[in-house]
């Protein structure tokens, strides 16, 4: 027998909602720097996405380093501050679960920068120019 992949479904509007509130709680909560860890106290993350499970009971929190500082050492310190942040955000947000926090470095500058990165390259804009070429023979010829 086959097994029927099926395509990851779009988080549902509350997921959506819900992820967006706790990004701006998790954001306030580490600008405010209420820590015992001195580590934690000085940390300039930017909180740039909140991903919620369906169930609302997990919540995977995107986050990169303010004036590009360590990703793995500022991931591994709120890794450490999950517990204390999940009870934070239990005070902050009205669910009836608060969710299991987890932390992941955001990759999309990165990714976008490679991208950005191809598009200029030699290789590309000799492509570019002579797909450009063609597609004016082709309108003169017609």
């Amino acid at each position: 027998m086959t097994s029927h992949k099926h395509p990851p479904k779009a988080p549902s509007q509350r997921q959506l909602r819900v992820g967006e509130e706790l990004r701006h709680v998790l954001a306030e909560l580490l600008q405010r720097g209420d820590f015992r860890d001195p580590e934690l106290r000085n940390l300039n993350v930017t909180v740039t996405e909140v991903r919620m499970s369906p169930d609302l009971r997990n919540a995977t929190a995107f986050v990169t380093p303010l004036g590009g500082g360590q990703i793995g050492e500022t991931v591994a310190l709120l890794r450490k501050a999950a517990a204390f942040l999940r009870g934070q955000i239990a005070h902050a947000v009205q669910l009836r679960f608060a969710p299991h926090l987890s932390f992941e470095a955001d990759t999309t500058f990165d990714y976008a920068e490679r991208i950005e990165i191809i598009l200029h390259s030699p290789d590309v804009a000799r492509d570019l120019a002579a797909t450009s070429d063609t597609e004016d023979k082709d309108e003169k010829g017609a």
